[in-house]
């Protein structure tokens, strides 16, 4: 197992490198058309670091950052409300947020099933989803699943195809953005 309570304060430093610029542009897109004030959770948050490139792209968004770990959630930036818990059982209302963000968590998540319908309970009607991962099909996907896999974790890497499958069973209309061995889910939901 990862240890992520104790690694905060490398995460944080180091953290953005693994997020190319294409990636990051991509967030600002997603995020344009937002209205001012819309409630954005970054669900596996870690140091916050996709929030504080969400709020890099637009400094009018309420940021919440959610993740099981003290230690990640100490280096988060001070304008980010946080909340310690797991991605199966947020600690929040029905129809709280605009926006759910997941930069590099989904593959952690102990249950994916439990932590996609915690996200949609959570999300508000039209609510969307951005998701940024590895591609398990890439020879660096495949090669990090493994590694993490061998460090205990749960390695929850999907195929993008195979992602946008389950989350179209969830009720999501899924876009998929190729960036390389990375990839990112652009999702509405249709309720």
């Amino acid at each position: 197992m990862i240890p992520f309570n104790h690694l905060g304060w490398m995460f944080k430093t180091f953290g953005s490198t693994v997020y190319p610029k294409s990636v990051r542009d991509d967030l600002c897109m997603f995020l344009e058309s937002l209205a001012p004030q819309s409630t954005i959770v970054d669900i596996g948050a870690g140091t916050g670091m996709m929030c504080e490139f969400a709020n890099a792209c637009r400094d009018d968004l309420v940021f919440t950052a959610v993740d099981p770990s003290s230690g990640m959630l100490k280096h988060v930036e001070n304008y980010i409300v946080t909340y310690e818990a797991n991605a199966e059982a947020l600690p929040f209302e029905e129809n709280s947020f605009d926006v759910a963000l997941m930069g590099e968590a989904l593959h952690h998540f102990r249950d994916v099933d439990e932590s996609l319908a915690e996200t949609v309970r959570v999300l508000k009607k039209q609510g969307r989803l951005f998701i940024y991962d590895f591609d398990v099909s890439k020879f660096m996907g495949k090669s990090l699943c493994m590694g993490e896999k061998l460090l205990g974790e749960p390695g929850n890497f999907f195929e993008p195809i195979a992602l946008k499958n389950i989350l179209e069973s969830y009720g999501f209309t899924v876009k998929i953005k190729r960036h390389g061995w990375r990839y990112t889910i652009h999702a509405q939901l249709n309720k």
